[in-house]
């Protein structure tokens, strides 16, 4: 049945696998017990013990000592418990052990699908275990297939599958079988058939990752990537911030010669990338999240939390971006609602501002003669 062997073996899925003994002898004493009572009758009480330092295993049959029997599988009288022995009282649990030569094909059957599924579901908690430690994290994997525009990927140094949704998915990228990519672990559920990992290449924090991955200032924490605003595959606008003043961000992200942010953006397949300059005033952080376009003026208004932006005429549409995408970017990167206008249209409004003071002063102290006033413009 169970011999030496099987328990050499218990101790080598120990070692090689990480799985848990002690844990495991329980979870197969308790499916050897079930076994037990489905061939020998569910109403009798049974145990089933494995002893990994003698490799043996017993299995005893226990009533329960009391004054009037009911249940003859459970229970044993008093009078019977004492022929036995004399100390036995009312209450006590008898154990006798039962012969294991008829059970033992059934028990041998038995530990073999326990070792199976018991592997599965410790192999899978371990996977998703190792894997959690990886959230949010950039990592290399290898494209496995591709089925319905769902690339599944096998994270490079595991036996782990991500998926990549399209959402997740660059619309320039060109997958193929066996290409090595870079990306980013969005989240981990453990499901029935193991962890699932859902990766992307579209999300803002791969675009972060990348930052760190290339720029040692990054990492080591002395550039701070302080948000990420991104159309994936079009234009990401990063913000950076560096605490000490001799540590220059911009100039840190971008590398000598731009190395540094032409590395990244290469690997978004050449994604646009605006760097802009974090500051805690608002109104400069608004006019640098706007670039490369030029801002004469911004106005908040704080209850609201949004802002006027005033623009040169020919810097307008620069501003805006196409399909409103620079503006668009500029306010999830800010956080604030951003309303643009051209110079001449924010002058008009000044002039007619001007105008509608004037006649509020006007009836207020019955002014009608406005010649003095011809050249306020």
């Amino acid at each position: 049945m169970i011999n030496k062997d099987f328990f050499q073996a218990l101790d080598e899925l120990e070692s090689e696998k990480k799985i848990n003994k002690e844990q495991f002898i329980e979870t197969l004493e308790a499916a050897l017990t079930s076994a037990y009572k489905r061939m020998y009758g569910e109403a009798k009480s049974a145990l089933v013990k494995l002893n990994p330092e003698k490799n043996t295993i017993k299995i005893y049959s226990y009533k329960t000592v009391v004054e009037e029997v009911e249940d003859f599988d459970k229970q044993i009288s008093l009078e019977d418990a004492k022929k036995i022995k004399s100390s036995y009282k009312l209450g006590d649990t008898i154990l006798q052990e039962e012969s294991t030569k008829a059970f033992g094909r059934i028990a041998a059957q038995t530990a073999g699908q326990v070792v199976m599924q018991r592997l599965k579901e410790l192999e899978r908690q371990i996977a998703t275990s190792e894997m959690s430690e990886k959230e949010d994290e950039l990592l290399t994997a290898v494209i496995k297939r591709i089925e319905q525009g769902i690339v599944y990927v096998q994270i490079a140094g595991s036996h782990t599958e991500g998926v990549m949704l399209e959402k997740d998915q660059l619309p320039n990228d060109k997958y193929a079988v066996g290409d090595r990519i870079k990306v980013y672990v969005k989240k981990i559920k453990d499901g029935y058939s193991g962890p699932q990992i859902q990766v992307s290449r579209s999300n803002a924090n791969f675009v972060k990752k990348l930052f760190e991955l290339e720029v040692p200032e990054v990492q080591n924490g002395e550039v701070i990537i302080k948000n990420v605003a991104r159309d994936p595959g079009n234009r990401s606008k990063v913000a950076v911030y560096a605490e000490k003043a001799n540590v220059d961000a911009l100039g840190a992200c971008v590398g000598l010669r731009g190395q540094r942010i032409n590395s990244i953006s290469a690997e978004l397949n050449d994604e646009k990338i605006d760097l802009v300059e974090y500051t805690d005033d608002i109104l400069e952080y608004i006019a640098a999240a706007l670039s490369p376009a030029s801002v004469l003026s911004v106005e908040t208004n704080e209850s609201l939390r949004a802002s006027r932006v005033v623009v040169p005429d020919n810097q307008l549409s620069l501003a805006i971006g196409r399909g409103g995408q620079n503006v668009r970017l500029a306010s999830r990167l800010t956080g604030w609602k951003i309303d643009i206008k051209p110079e001449s249209e924010a002058m008009k409004s000044l002039s007619k501002e001007a105008e509608d003071r004037l006649e509020e002063l006007a009836k207020q102290n019955e002014i009608t003669d406005f010649s003095d006033f011809e050249d306020i413009e």
